[in-house]
């Protein structure tokens, strides 16, 4: 008997969180601090003084820093790796922050001097 290799193995979507090619993504490897849940694709995260990374909201000390590429499961006792981006041309509309917080114009901010340019696009 042999065995069908045209059945479907992965897909992608689009999800708006890349508004152009320029400035272009720059990805890199963060560690996202333990106990914070699944963090979806687009999380605006802030850099703690111990080195690792959490999701914007009002309970973080810090500024906007960057901006999770892909999802990342940070619900256990250890620091989880992701990938976020430094650099890049985003859809504000995308963005993620901690539930009931609004990004304010400062954390827009904080987001472009770090190089990360954002557009407001629709859904």
């Amino acid at each position: 008997m042999s065995e069908s290799l045209a059945k479907k193995v992965g897909s992608v979507s689009q999800d708006n969180l890349i508004a152009g090619p320029f400035p272009r993504t720059s990805p890199f490897g963060v560690k996202i601090a333990a106990g914070q849940g699944v963090l979806k694709r687009g999380t605006v995260l802030v850099l703690g003084d111990d080195g690792t990374y959490t999701m914007l909201g009002e309970d973080t000390t810090g500024k906007a820093n960057c901006v999770l590429a892909d999802d990342v499961d940070a619900s256990g006792t250890e620091a989880a790796t992701a990938v976020a981006y430094r650099t890049g041309h985003l859809n504000s509309r995308a963005l993620l922050a901690a539930e009931g917080y609004t990004l304010t114009q400062a954390d827009k901010e904080e987001l472009r001097k770090g190089g990360i340019l954002l557009s407001e696009m629709m859904d």
